[in-house]
């Protein structure tokens, strides 16, 4: 920028004022716009200081330029954020049909194979029950009473074999009449048994846990019936 020249020839060194600076941007600008001036980066440097100094953007220069390549970038980082999302989409949908299909089998072979420890502590009870009805077919002395006493094992090995698995007897006799857990047949009189009370076990009862499979069938006993035809 060429110093002014004052009156009588003397130069003046000072900066301009702010309106001629303005003044010769603006028409710098323009001609940048308008093509007389071919764009360089130094020029285009210089501009973007001298707008810096004045506090406005230059003209010629669009916010594309100021901020590079973000606008071309972006796209592209959605575009992977995009494909990195339906990765793990398809990743975790895979995951959940193999879990569904296992599950799916799991089910399957527990109810084919699921009570095979049951039957498992029952062949023991079989193989005796086997031993006990060939003695007997055998006919040798003291048949019936070996007969009986295998059957008693029989009988022991497979109560033993249920309550292994959680079943066990409802007491019943000389219990107190609980339609939760009895089944009444009748009544009879028992002056020796409380009034309600179970005096007879017709076929018994079980239960598996805390859940009843089969409830006792009991005879219970009625009230003492007074002389005048009264009952207590």
């Amino acid at each position: 920028m060429t110093p002014r020249r004052k009156k009588g020839g003397a130069t003046d060194s000072s900066p301009p004022p702010e309106d001629d600076m303005k003044e010769g941007w603006e028409g710098l600008s323009e001609d940048l716009a308008e093509g007389t001036i071919a764009p360089s980066p130094e020029l285009e440097e210089a501009l973007r200081e001298a707008s810096e100094a004045v506090g406005q953007p230059p003209e010629g220069i669009t916010p594309a330029q100021e901020s590079g390549n973000s606008e071309e970038t972006e796209p592209e980082s959605l575009e992977v954020t995009l494909a990195e999302a339906e990765d793990r989409f398809l990743r975790l949908q895979a995951e959940f049909e193999n879990f569904r299909r296992r599950s799916a089998r799991e089910r399957a072979e527990a109810h084919r194979y699921g009570h095979q420890n049951f039957v498992k502590d029952l062949l023991p009870t079989v193989d005796n029950l086997e031993r006990a009805v060939d003695h007997a077919m055998a006919g040798d002395e003291g048949g019936l009473e070996g007969v009986v006493q295998g059957v008693e094992l029989v009988s022991r090995e497979l109560l033993s074999a249920l309550e292994k698995h959680g079943v066990c007897e409802i007491e019943a006799l000389g219990q107190a009449f609980d339609p939760n857990f009895h089944e009444a047949v009748g009544q009879v009189q028992d002056d020796d048994s409380p009034p309600n009370s179970v005096v007879q076990v017709l076929e018994k009862g079980y239960r598996i846990h805390d859940r009843m499979i089969r409830p006792a069938r009991v005879m219970v006993s009625s009230a003492r019936a007074e002389p005048g035809g009264k009952e207590d």
